[in-house]
């Protein structure tokens, strides 16, 4: 099937969904997502998004926060530009039915995590981004101009490779005319025309073992691109949060929110021993990348699988009142927050590297925008600042838009793209080299390129990557296709790239922290 479109959205979060309502007003809209439109990291989004509220902050403040967290790699212009723009984009959110907890006197109820020197982070219980989620997918659902098809999973950006032309990462016309895309409950191949393409697929938890992210997030968006010889960027800064709930054989991981710290909760090592005071001055309210440091380097000494989190401490009603579902988590494995220590150890979280996008959110594929977890802006540096990833998707999907409606005009339709060729191809019925080799790709990233690294453990991943990489891609060109084949495809190409980025950066900084960078 041939389907032809204005702009196409290949992703259902905060960052698609928001991109999709701001453009429907000026041509047809199609929103591909590869589950259920619910599905995606927006709706995991427990702690909050950041914003300049009230009085008693600034911009000034938010900026300086960010960078610092950030560790002198953020882009300054970009973090100013989102920083400034936080206001204007919560006013958008409620215009459009998303609700945030107030006070009894009516006011913001306004939480502070880890890195933030001010109360700024706006939530709806511990479930924000379920309730900006919900009020998206009413208001899309609702537009006459937007369809949403569930269950469709895009397999590359079409672009002149396609045509068999020879496209390098250093040509400046490589554009990009769709996707190709396969449909889940046909198992068919369609190709999707489309004047515009943003590419809103979040992040790429499931290259590591352990990850709080979505079944989902498995680094669609950024493969894509680097297949198509488009620039990605700082993929060695992949963030680990520094608690999840310690529950051994749960997939994905149950996140124990930034703001349980913000709120009082006190990290212990399994003697009941405070430890956070011996790593940094801010404690539990330091940035996530030397908590998780510090976690680590506390399980390493003691041999243990995991820390405690203290909440016995603070007000049962008022815990109940923040953290409904975390508290009800921990209920249904027989932890109560209130008498009991919550398990806790680091997982992957959030990619702070991907497709290299400018101020409108441009990658450098024509006709190519991206936005949210899988887009690099520049916002986050070596490091995000807990809760500014809701407001960077908001900002840069309201500038994609505004410069997707300024071009929609001067772009036509390429209807010379050939379909997907799937001649030669036969059932795949061994199930098992999928899975092994999934195993083995998530064990090595998450032995050797997890928080600390080592140019060795780099070495060696990079190594073992390299042959089952050559088994993958000798399995994808023979069979059908399918869903599996293609997500450890992903997996493998960006631990690819996370692995050489890694290697390529000579100093620590932020997330990135090797062993070898210490001694020099």
């Amino acid at each position: 099937m041939i389907k032809h479109t204005d702009f196409l959205v290949i992703g259902s979060g905060i960052a698609g969904l928001s991109f999709a309502l701001k453009v429907a007003n000026y041509g047809k809209v199609c929103i591909l997502t590869k589950a259920k439109v619910e599905e995606n990291t927006t709706n995991h989004a427990q702690g909050g998004i950041a914003a300049v509220m009230v009085a008693s902050d600034s911009y000034e403040k938010h900026i300086r926060d960010t960078i610092i967290a950030g560790d002198g790699c953020c882009n300054e212009n970009i973090v100013r530009l989102t920083v400034s723009e936080s206001t204007k984009r919560i006013e958008e959110l409620i215009a459009w039915g998303t609700r945030f907890d107030k006070t009894h006197a009516g006011n913001f109820d306004l939480a502070r995590e880890g890195g933030h020197s001010e109360h700024r982070i706006l939530h709806y219980k511990d479930q924000t981004g379920s309730e900006i989620e919900r009020a998206l997918i009413a208001n899309v659902k609702n537009h006459p101009n937007i369809e949403i098809l569930e269950n469709q999973f895009a397999i590359d950006i079409i672009t002149q490779h396609h045509l068999g032309e020879n496209v390098t990462r250093r040509r400046p016309d490589i554009c990009c005319y769709g996707a190709y895309v396969l449909n889940s409950e046909t198992q068919e191949i369609d190709t999707y025309l489309a004047k515009i393409t943003i590419l809103a697929t979040g992040g790429a938890g499931h290259v590591y073992n352990t990850t709080t992210n979505p079944m989902v997030s498995t680094g669609d968006g950024v493969a894509m691109v680097f297949r198509a010889k488009g620039k990605v960027n700082n993929m060695e800064f992949f963030q680990f949060h520094p608690t999840s709930l310690y529950n051994p054989g749960e997939k994905p991981s149950f996140l124990v929110s930034e703001a349980v710290r913000g709120f009082g909760g006190i990290l212990k090592n399994l003697k009941g021993e405070e430890f956070m005071y011996k790593y940094d001055a801010r404690k539990e309210l330091a940035p996530r990348d030397i908590v998780a440091r510090a976690i680590d380097n506390e399980m390493k000494h003691s041999g243990d699988d995991h820390v405690f989190l203290d909440c016995r401490h603070l007000n049962k009603n008022a815990l109940i009142s923040h953290f409904p579902n975390i508290y009800a988590k921990c209920l249904s494995i027989g932890i109560d927050m209130h008498k009991d220590l919550i398990p806790v150890v680091p997982a992957a979280h959030y990619s702070c590297g991907g497709i290299t996008v400018n101020e409108y959110g441009q990658s450098s594929i024509q006709n190519l925008y991206a936005s949210g977890e899988c887009a690099c802006t520049g916002l986050h540096g070596a490091n995000r600042l807990a809760s500014n990833s809701l407001l960077e998707a908001a900002v840069f999907s309201h500038r994609s838009a505004i410069h997707a409606i300024q071009q929609i005009e001067t772009i036509s339709l390429n209807k010379n793209i050939p379909e997907w060729n799937a001649d030669g191809m036969v059932l795949n019925e061994e199930m098992i080299l999928i899975t092994q080799s999934l195993k083995e790709v998530q064990a090595l990233m998450s032995n050797y390129v997890g928080i600390v690294r080592s140019n060795l453990r780099l070495q060696r991943a990079l190594d073992r990557l390299g042959l089952i990489h050559k088994e993958t891609e000798e399995l994808y060109d023979k069979s059908v296709l399918s869903v599996p084949i293609c997500e450890l495809r992903n997996i493998i190409e960006v631990s690819y790239v996370i692995i050489k980025s890694a290697q390529e950066r000579r100093q620590n900084c932020g997330l990135h922290y090797s062993i070898d960078l210490c001694k020099h």
